[in-house]
């Protein structure tokens, strides 16, 4: 018992190192920068169209994914009861929380796809797109509803994985799926090798693709070989209406949050900046995936902390899961910042790579200083998120989360379109600086008062016994 009371066992790895904390995170950066990779070149041909399907590619994504995200935050949820049942040596749990994301994720997404297939044209048309832009923008989301039936099972395998700490499985799965993405695009868009060409069209059925091959990998190999055999993945089918209402008592406040933050970015993109014009939404298209390339690596810390946190308040030890934030911490602040100083530094450079129109590119080189300025309390918001999440402090999250898209990102940003038009698309970028500035200290606070540590999700049963600490894959 005193080995197991120290940071691992005598010979096992010290969890509380960056060393380990890279080799479980390893694979969700690759993942994410990846995923990432697929997007910037996906966007990339999409740019080649010309403006107008670069314009109508970003809202008509964040309208399918505004639902969506509340999926997907509510299955973190997953690799939180899942990352505490494994640190409890409770294997059999592990497959059954998953399971039971997958059906209600289903259903969830079945009724997204019934309002949003009739809605779209209403919702583009209010926003003022321009006719050909709008019927763009339907066609694409129309698609990407088909897409997100199968993505649910992607989004609760992985966390399952990320809870039973083999990332490496998801890895493959992604990187398969994305390349197979990014080469289904090229086809279909161009029409090269006598697919047809398809234009935008095939950019949205190139990622359906993708997203199948992606989720067939995940769930061939959680249902059959060693995951199967140990944690009886394929045998855990049963509906488990007691381990839904633990999901979705931590999992709701994290979908809101989530989904409330994917929907105020919405806002900004489609309302405030689609007010000053096509190039406006283009340029902000652009910086997006910008800061998605800085961001993303730092994503991946931030979920393995999820899981790691999770791990460690399973056996006991609130101790190991404090070193391990401060870790991920430092290395997000050194990733950041230095993406930050690229951002402001070679900002035209940037913008010239992915547009020739000079209105796109004056606009997006403002924006970019944004992006630089609020690189690290970015990293601080993730990697805190990471933590507070792997504690099933999801309420905290969701509160803060609408506290800052509704009153300070909301209101700061009416503020600026409204009475500072002559900023443009640079006024609501603004406020969603002072959004991202919030976050990060609010998220910090929270953290070190340490309330997350009074949270228990087994009240119900005593930790069993220690288990032995595995190799990471």
């Amino acid at each position: 018992m005193s080995e197991y009371l120290n940071n691992s066992t005598l010979d096992g790895p010290d969890e509380t190192s960056l060393k380990y904390m890279l080799k479980l995170a390893g694979p969700m950066i690759i993942t994410n920068i990846s995923f990432t990779t697929m997007q910037f070149v996906d966007r990339f041909m999409v740019s080649r169209l010309g403006t107008n399907e670069l314009a109508a590619v970003l809202p008509a994504g964040i309208v399918s994914f505004i639902p969506a995200s509340f999926a997907i935050g509510a299955m973190t949820s997953v690799s939180t009861f899942v990352s505490q049942s494994y640190g409890r040596g409770e294997y059999d749990n592990c497959a059954k929380y998953c399971w039971q994301a997958i059906y209600m994720g289903l259903v969830f997404m079945l009724a997204v796809a019934t309002v949003l297939w009739v809605a779209a044209p209403w919702i583009f048309s209010l926003q003022g797109f321009e006719p050909e832009v709008v019927k763009l923008e339907v066609m694409y989301l129309r698609i990407m509803l088909y897409s997100q039936f199968l993505a649910v099972f992607i989004w609760s395998s992985s966390q399952f994985f990320m809870g039973i700490h083999r990332p490496v499985i998801t890895m493959y799965a992604a990187l398969a799926g994305q390349v197979v993405n990014i080469v289904a695009n090229y086809l279909l868009i161009f029409g090269k090798f006598g697919f047809p060409q398809m234009g935008l069209e095939g950019a949205a059925w190139g990622t359906f693709i993708g997203i199948f091959v992606g989720a067939f990998i995940r769930m061939l190999v959680f249902l059959t070989g060693d995951t199967n055999r140990r944690f009886k993945t394929a045998g855990s089918l049963k509906l488990d209406f007691q381990r839904m209402k633990d999901l979705l008592k931590i999992g709701t406040p994290a979908g809101f949050g989530l989904m409330v933050d994917v929907a105020v970015w919405a806002m900004i993109v489609v309302a405030m900046v689609g007010r000053f014009g096509k190039e406006a939404v283009a340029a902000t298209s652009v910086v997006l995936s910008c800061t998605n390339v800085s961001v993303m690596p730092i994503v991946g810390f931030g979920t393995a902390l999820s899981a790691a946190v999770g791990k460690s308040i399973g056996k006991g030890r609130k101790d190991i899961a404090v070193k391990q934030t401060n870790i991920c911490l430092k290395a997000a602040f050194v990733y950041m910042g230095f993406m930050g100083l690229c951002f402001f530094v070679f900002r035209e450079q940037i913008m010239g790579f992915w547009s020739d129109d000079p209105v796109v590119i004056a606009a997006g080189v403002n924006i970019l200083i944004c992006a630089a300025l609020f690189q690290i309390f970015d990293a601080a918001t993730v990697t805190f998120v990471g933590a507070l999440r792997g504690a099933g402090d999801t309420l905290w999250l969701a509160v803060i989360s609408a506290i800052g898209s509704f009153v300070v990102l909301g209101i700061a940003g009416a503020v600026m379109v409204i009475f500072f038009p002559q900023l443009g698309s640079l006024g609501p970028w603004i406020a969603a600086t002072i959004n991202i500035v919030f976050l990060g200290i609010a998220n910090f606070y929270r953290f070190k008062s340490n309330r997350w540590m009074r949270i228990d999700l087994f009240k119900r049963r005593p930790v069993g016994l220690p288990v032995e600490v595995e190799k990471i894959e």
